[in-house]
């Protein structure tokens, strides 16, 4: 009986044996998983952790290294902030309220986006052109404008930061699905399909938005990273999340007054949102490579 998967294949020239893509693009996609489920479980069990109150300060324990560095204690392993403060427990809770506001952002991006680029590719003329105007226009409009202006009439909260950062998403998603969506829209079984009567409501939801999901998919994985260092460009600039809530951009923004004298409380902060960019990076190429069917046709 033939595998459906081949393990190793020979290299004509070498005779060198190599893993197939199969099983390396199978791997990957483990961990990848197995990092999603860890990163789920610190922000919704995180709070319960028998660790340190976030809020709390202790002026006598300020700066307070990491391990590994002189003066550090073992109950705080990360090392305090300028206030006294745990800095692996605000890590902890500032993960919840930092995946929060970039997955609900991304979500209402996609969903406005998303939308409107289905409408815009099949509908064509009129429609198209007015929503394409839309887009360029609100391309056109610098972020940081935005939120500053944004902020000022509405006030600092969390839901104010998600309507900016989801404002600024949408267009991105217009574009990429009306492109998949003119491709979709000339394929011989659409064209089938309106000969025969059916409408272009239905022809809509039931074959082209399945058609183009894995590309919304991709998309929306790559645009969590985006919102993250959106959002911590906001804090840093006094426009995202107001204390006592914690998020990845607010330690960042707030450890920047130590940088002279302690590395740990902007360093920490900036790691997560590094290695949370990287790795979100790295899954939405995974996930390209999988949907494309371009790419996975010369991989």
């Amino acid at each position: 009986m033939t595998e459906s998967v081949a393990v190793t294949e020979l290299v004509p020239s070498t005779g060198h044996r190599v893993v197939a893509p199969g099983r390396r693009s199978r791997g990957t996609e483990i961990v990848l998983a197995v990092i999603a489920a860890f990163i789920l479980f610190v922000a919704v069990i995180g709070p319960l952790l028998p660790l340190p109150n976030p809020n709390k300060q202790v002026l006598t324990n300020r700066l307070l290294p990491p391990i590994g560095w002189g003066g550090a204690q073992w109950k705080h392993p990360l090392g305090t902030d300028q206030h006294g403060r745990d800095m692996l427990s605000r890590l902890v809770a500032g993960t919840r309220l930092t995946v929060v506001i970039a997955i609900v952002s991304v979500l209402l991006g996609a969903v406005v986006g998303s939308m409107l680029g289905v409408v815009a590719g099949f509908r064509r003329r009129a429609t198209d052109a007015v929503i394409s105007r839309l887009t360029d226009a609100q391309l056109a409009l610098p972020f940081i404008l935005l939120a500053i202006a944004i902020v000022t009439s509405r006030g600092r909260s969390i839901s104010t930061i998600i309507l900016v950062l989801a404002i600024v998403g949408w267009a991105q998603y217009v574009r990429v699905v009306r492109a998949e969506t003119l491709i979709v829209r000339e394929r011989p079984f659409i064209k089938s399909l309106r000969i025969g009567g059916m409408s272009d409501t239905r022809i809509i939801l039931r074959h082209v938005v399945p058609n183009v999901s894995g590309t919304v998919l991709t998309l929306s994985t790559l645009e969590v990273g985006t919102m993250i260092l959106a959002e911590s460009a906001m804090s840093f600039l006094g426009l995202g999340v107001v204390t006592p809530d914690i998020s990845w951009g607010a330690l960042l923004a707030t450890g920047r007054e130590t940088m002279r004298d302690a590395w740990w409380p902007v360093a920490l902060p900036g790691l997560a949102i590094v290695l949370m960019v990287l790795y979100v990076n790295i899954a939405g190429d995974v996930l390209r490579a999988r949907y494309d069917v371009r790419k996975r046709m010369h991989r």
